[in-house]
C-alpha cells in the first residue's frame, strides 16, 4: 500500500433517481450531472451535496450527459432513442436529435462544444452540429459490429468501444480509422490525460493499459470483478493511477507503471460501483452506486 493519504468519503447524496445510471464532472470539477434510471438529469454542487436543477424530457432512462466546455449546455443521451441539448440555466430542452434506432448509451462533446458526438445500441457513432438547426447527424460512423460503449473526443480523434471486442481510433485531420481487436468486450474506453495512452475496460474483469500509437498492450490491471455490468473507469489527475468500480460495490486504485492495487474504496457491499468521474484537475472521485452517489478525496488537514 501507498505511503500517502488514503481517499476517504467527503459526502454521500441520495439522488433520489431511482438508479444513477452515470455521473459526471463538469469540465472545471466544480459541479457534477447524475443521470437517472428516473428519465431526469440532475445538477450538484457535490461538495455542499446541492441539488441545483433538474432536467426532464427525455421518455426513458437517462445513460449519459456531459455538460459544454462552459458549462451553459448540456447534451444527454436516452433509452429513448434521443439525444437532447440543454439550457443549463433555465433547463429548458434546446433540441431534441432524433438519429439513432435504439437506446443511446454514451455522448461527448468535441473541445470547442459545437460538435456532439452520441454512440447507441445500434453499433453507430452520430456527430450532430450543435450551434445549426440542423436535426440530421452531420456524419455516422457504421464501423461496428455491435453496441457502442464508450466514446472520447480530443482535438482531432474520436475513440470508441464496442461488444464486438474493437476499439476504434478516428483521426479526424487525416479521414483514417484504427480498429483494435481486443478480445473481450470492451465496456469502456478513456485516455490518458497526456494522450498517450488508453485504459480499457474489458468484460474478463480486467482493465488494460495500451499505447495509443503502437497499439502495443503496456499493463494489465485485475483483482475487480465485471461481472456482466458496463464497468468505467477513469484515470488521476497525475496519471500516475488507474481507476476502476466493480461489482462487489468497490472501488480498486491501480498504480499505472507496477499495475499493483494500492488502494480499494468501499462504496457499498456487494452493490456494482458501475459509473464513476474523476476530477479534472485535483484528487476527488465520484462513484455512483445504485441511488447513491459518493465524493472521495484526501480530508483536509486541521490547522
Amino acid at each position: 500500500m501507498s505511503d500517502k493519504p488514503g481517499l476517504s468519503t467527503i459526502e454521500a447524496i441520495t439522488c433520489r433517481q431511482q438508479v444513477v445510471r452515470a455521473v459526471r464532472f463538469n469540465i472545471d470539477g466544480a459541479y457534477c450531472l447524475t443521470c437517472g434510471a428516473d428519465k431526469k438529469i440532475k445538477l450538484w454542487n457535490p461538495y455542499s451535496k446541492l441539488s441545483l436543477k433538474t432536467y426532464g424530457g427525455h421518455a426513458n432512462e437517462v445513460l449519459d450527459a456531459v455538460g459544454s466546455c462552459d458549462s451553459s449546455h448540456i447534451i444527454s443521451g436516452s433509452a429513448d432513442k434521443s439525444v437532447i441539448l440543454w439550457d443549463v440555466t433555465t433547463g429548458q430542452p434546446l433540441r431534441r436529435y432524433r438519429g439513432h434506432a435504439s437506446s443511446v448509451t454514451c455522448v461527448k462533446y468535441n473541445e470547442e462544444s459545437t460538435m456532439a458526438v452520441s454512440g447507441s445500441i445500434d453499433n453507430t457513432v452520430c456527430f450532430w452540429d450543435v450551434v445549426s438547426r440542423r436535426q440530421e447527424p452531420v456524419q455516422t460512423l457504421k464501423d461496428a459490429k455491435d453496441t457502442i460503449t464508450s466514446i472520447q473526443v480530443t482535438d482531432h480523434e474520436v475513440l470508441t468501444s464496442s461488444v464486438d471486442c474493437h476499439t476504434r481510433l478516428y483521426d479526424l485531420r487525416v479521414g483514417k480509422m484504427f480498429s483494435d481487436y481486443i478480445g473481450h468486450v470492451v465496456t469502456y474506453a478513456s485516455l490518458t490525460h497526456d494522450g498517450q495512452c488508453y485504459i480499457l475496460s474489458c468484460a474478463d474483469s480486467t482493465v488494460k493499459l495500451f499505447d495509443k500509437d503502437s497499439g502495443e498492450l503496456l499493463n494489465t490491471f485485475s483483482g475487480h470483478e465485471s461481472k456482466d455490468y458496463l464497468l468505467e473507469n477513469a484515470v488521476n489527475e497525475t496519471d500516475s493511477h488507474i481507476i476502476s468500480g466493480s461489482a462487489s460495490g468497490e472501488v480498486f486504485y491501480w498504480d499505472l507503471v507496477s499495475s499493483t492495487c494500492t488502494q480499494k474504496l468501499v462504496h457499498s457491499k456487494n452493490k456494482p460501483v458501475v459509473s464513476l468521474s474523476h476530477h479534472p484537475t485535483e484528487n476527488y472521485l465520484l462513484t455512483a452506486c445504485e441511488d447513491e452517489i459518493k465524493l472521495w478525496g484526501v480530508p483536509k488537514m486541521e490547522e
